[in-house]
């Protein structure tokens, strides 16, 4: 799907804008302005973002904006991503993210190629990468403020006192409980954040499937469990609980109190995120990933580096040294 340009006839049209919102973008947001201008590709941004976007870009509400773009630029780092991510998911569009961040896994351009990102994108020159969700409802007093999560829901204790206390429910049926600070519910995406800091698996985000891991267990189940994409789960809080805080994708979404429950399902296709170099793009991730401890061979990282910078333009073996016990004694 690509975007069209204005006077068209096509319905919708527009590129939509979704910025940070506090990181500096307003280089991007002009080369994205001057670029429409010339193609004559109609933007529009968000009501929220009007003090942070120029007069030239239309603001209009959360519903008229999904409704009109064909296809989304998100300006900052993962966080603005899920966001723009989750702003689509019933009426997905290609997302397209701009790095304004830090390791940025989900976000492929950086702001100095982001011209011709916007032509690919409005050509129709990429590769559409679907992302799976968490999709949420809550039988608690409470609504949930955010009931779709791209990463991880989390239900974890407020303070330093006391135990969250959950009863794990799979398809209808009883599976056991969990006692600790903290319950972990996350993609095969989000499965390298607070899933893997919490001891859990690292799934490939080819596979489909949804991964429970508890945070500093002290009673009930103690691992990792990994569900398949049509598992019905649902999280019961026990009597014995605190007050649980659910947070999703890093934001606070609602509370629950003994007695509450949380289903979640996996909705398998729920965004499309915009490649324009898959094959970079994974390398790139092969490297962020190593810094979460999945170690590469030092052969191994010389072959994620672009063959124009590698010595004498190829890779050049290197000798792993011996393990201890192959030292001479």
């Amino acid at each position: 799907m690509s975007v069209e340009k204005a006077g068209d006839g096509a319905e919708p049209t527009a590129l939509g804008l979704v910025v940070h919102p506090s990181a500096d973008v307003g280089d991007s947001v002009r080369t994205i302005i001057d670029w429409a201008a010339n193609q004559s590709v109609r933007v529009v941004g968000r009501d929220r973002d009007v003090e942070r976007l120029p007069p030239e870009v239309d603001t209009v509400p959360d519903d008229h904006f999904r409704a009109q773009i064909k296809g989304l630029v998100s300006l900052g780092g993962d966080g603005t991503m899920l966001g723009a991510m989750r702003l689509v998911v019933d009426r997905p569009v290609p997302v397209l993210g701009v790095n304004h961040g830090n390791l940025g896994f989900l976000v492929e351009v950086t702001p100095d190629t982001l011209v011709d990102a916007l032509a690919r994108l409005v050509s129709g020159d990429y590769t559409i990468e679907s992302h799976g969700c968490l999709v949420a409802e809550s039988s608690g007093a409470r609504p949930l403020r955010t009931d779709v999560g791209f990463n991880d829901f989390i239900l974890a204790r407020h303070g330093r006192t006391g135990t969250v206390s959950i009863d794990l429910t799979l398809n209808d049926q009883q599976y056991g409980y969990y006692r600790g600070d903290a319950v972990v519910v996350s993609t095969p995406n989000g499965s390298t954040a607070y899933n893997y800091a919490a001891g859990g698996p690292i799934v490939s985000p080819s596979a489909s499937a949804i991964v429970i891991t508890p945070v500093a267990p002290m009673a009930g189940i103690n691992r990792s469990v990994v569900l398949g994409a049509g598992d019905r789960v649902s999280l019961h809080v026990a009597p014995d609980s605190v007050p649980v805080a659910v947070n999703v994708d890093g934001t606070a979404s609602t509370e629950l109190a003994p007695g509450d429950v949380l289903s979640i399902r996996l909705d398998e296709d729920a965004s499309q995120v915009v490649r324009l170099a898959a094959g970079t793009h994974s390398n790139r991730s092969r490297i962020k990933l190593s810094l979460l401890d999945l170690p590469l061979r030092r052969d191994q990282l010389l072959e994620l580096i672009p063959e124009s910078l590698r010595p004498n333009g190829s890779i050049q073996p290197i000798q792993e040294p011996a393990d201890a016990g192959d030292a001479p004694r």
